[in-house]
């Protein structure tokens, strides 16, 4: 805390403004639009370790969360103050810190697959501002945000050998995705099952329980989006340009006008948890399977493929 208060006493209004931006790029919708964008546009192999690495990430940051339940640092300290537009977006319990989480599986991830050093640079300075942005804010402690960045930094430097080699198979992949649709239901019966004490803080518990379905829909629909795009689908990312802005403009549209048109009546008809999770199944299955499929009719790229494992 004293190292928050230290950084409280430099704050200046223009430096509230910087890092409030910053801090955007570790949140959720930014890793959708970067990690989709990448997976339709780019390269649908480095997409899917993105997409495998944040899932995995989000996760273990749910479940250590619930396991530690540190509060936030206002909550730890009444008297300390942070930025209050960074306040909405600090849900849940503080240890560890899921907006540098985010950040560190994406940007760590782009880094961790690019050719180019000055990505790789941007991405490795990207996930240092972001996780100084949640201390400048006050939202996160010093122990948050290193935890964090540890996490991260082991799952895009350690799964990306393993991802590399269980690409070329079709079974590999199908045993990686099993792996790690085990983890999001270990987590979810932690946090539906586990007899948690009664001072446990009963939002933080709604909000994780509230993940861990979304993220148990995520999952489950990789399940269906591999195979069906490795065994008949087969995608290509490469696109003519306005080919490629159309996929974007068009993806992103129908991606998102699912994850807020779909939020009230699903958590009307089956309640918040589970609508949850099949809101954000239906969005994965529009990302990897419905939209994809339209870009057969869309003319292709000059550069050649790069995305099919081999067999």
């Amino acid at each position: 805390m004293e190292f928050l208060k230290w950084l409280a006493e430099l704050r200046t209004p223009l430096g509230d403004w910087l890092m409030s931006a910053v801090t955007r790029l570790g949140e959720e919708a930014l890793f959708i639009v970067l990690a989709l964008t990448i997976f339709w546009c780019v390269d649908k192999k480095r997409g899917y370790f993105l997409l495998f690495t944040g899932f995995v990430g989000m996760v273990c940051n749910q479940l250590l969360k619930m396991i530690f339940r540190i509060p936030r640092p206002w909550v730890l300290d009444p008297d300390f103050t942070i930025v209050e537009s960074a306040r909405e977006q600090a849900t849940g319990y503080s240890f560890p810190s899921g907006h540098t989480q985010i950040a560190t599986t994406l940007y760590g991830g782009i880094a961790r697959t690019a050719g180019s050093r000055a990505v790789r640079i941007a991405g490795v300075l990207i996930c240092l501002l972001v996780a100084f942005s949640r201390m400048y804010l006050g939202v996160h402690t010093p122990a948050d945000v290193l935890v964090s960045l540890a996490i991260g930094a082991v799952l895009v430097l350690g799964l990306w050998p393993v991802f590399d080699r269980l690409y070329r198979s079709s079974f590999g992949m199908l045993c990686l995705i099993l792996v790690v649709l085990l983890l999001a239901v270990c987590n979810l019966a932690f946090v539906q099952l586990y007899p948690f004490p009664a001072d446990v803080d009963a939002a933080n518990l709604a909000d994780a329980r509230s993940v861990a379905w979304k993220m148990l829909g995520m999952i489950l629909a990789m399940c269906i989006l591999y195979p069906v795009d490795r065994m008949w689908l087969r995608f290509e990312t490469s696109a003519v340009l306005w080919a490629q802005i159309l996929k974007v403009a068009l993806g992103f549209g129908i991606v998102m006008a699912l994850r807020l048109g779909l939020k009230t009546p699903l958590n009307q008809w089956l309640g918040e948890n589970l609508g949850g999770a099949v809101r954000y199944f239906l969005m994965v299955i529009a990302a990897g399977i419905v939209i994809p499929f339209f870009f057969r009719f869309l003319p292709k790229g000059t550069m050649p493929a790069r995305d099919e494992p081999s067999s």
